[in-house]
């Protein structure tokens, strides 16, 4: 099995160390193509105006000056031209990817692209307490990780499927189960935009997002990681809303001739 492996931390994060070194469990055929710096946040955008710049730094590990699909996309059509990837993994990333993190998330996007390419993907974040992000730990993805990609692969993921997996704050010992969860979402209180001055007093401004997830339903991967299960969530880049593209055609069939 050929695997490509991406993130959006950037080529030098422990997070994607832990991934090779999960992926190595499943094959030897690994290769590597992420982003020269960490890309966090930048969702699924793909550089149009820029020229890319590919550089290899070890065997089978390139860094590119841009953004997680832009990596996939070098990764599979140019890295790998040769023999396209049986599948795509994105991550180990820094920080949980639940609920609406995934439309902001370049790790989510990264496998997001995978899909789009035909490539069964799988997107793979490791939560940790607040305050604690530059001491997480990536155990509990490694102690799992490998184990629940097999778990998926034999479940079925067809080429451009997607699936979130997030791995909950504990030891790997501590891990309750595995669940087979629905995207959730936060109280939508939670973005803040925080004011502050710089040494002009001039502003400047975070957007700052807080840690509650409110009272998720049972089914949620908000729910899951935070009873210590690692979340498994099947995503689909069809974002039609079924129940809503029902009434608007019930809606212009009336106006119609």
């Amino acid at each position: 099995m050929r695997i490509l492996i991406t993130n959006d931390d950037g080529i030098n994060s422990p997070g994607l160390d832990a991934l090779v070194r999960i992926a190595a469990e499943i094959s030897d055929d690994v290769w590597i193509v992420a982003p020269e710096y960490d890309q966090s946040g930048v969702a699924h955008s793909l550089s149009l105006n820029d020229p890319l710049r590919l550089r290899p730094i070890g065997e089978r590990r390139f860094a590119v000056k841009g953004t997680p699909t832009d990596c996939v996309i070098l990764g599979a059509r140019h890295v790998l031209d040769d023999k396209a990837p049986d599948l795509l993994l994105s991550g180990v990333n820094r920080g949980h990817n639940l609920g609406e993190d995934v439309t902001y998330s370049g790790t989510v996007a990264g496998a997001i692209e995978g899909a789009l390419l035909g490539i069964p993907a799988i997107a793979m974040s490791q939560a940790y307490p607040p305050g604690f992000r530059e001491k997480v730990s990536y155990a509990t993805a490694e102690a799992h990780g490998a184990s629940v990609i097999r778990k998926v692969l034999e479940a079925g993921l067809p080429a451009g499927g997607l699936v979130n997996v997030n791995f909950p704050n504990c030891a790997p010992e501590e891990v309750e189960g595995i669940r087979a969860t629905r995207q959730g979402q936060r109280p939508q209180w939670q973005a803040q935009v925080e004011r502050r001055l710089d040494g002009r007093h001039n502003p400047y401004f975070w957007i700052v997002y807080g840690h509650e997830i409110g009272d998720p339903g049972a089914e949620t991967d908000l729910r899951a990681v935070a009873d210590r299960c690692i979340s498994v969530t099947p995503l689909k880049i069809d974002m039609t809303d079924a129940s809503m593209l029902d009434r608007l055609s019930g809606a212009f069939a009336r106006h119609e001739g």
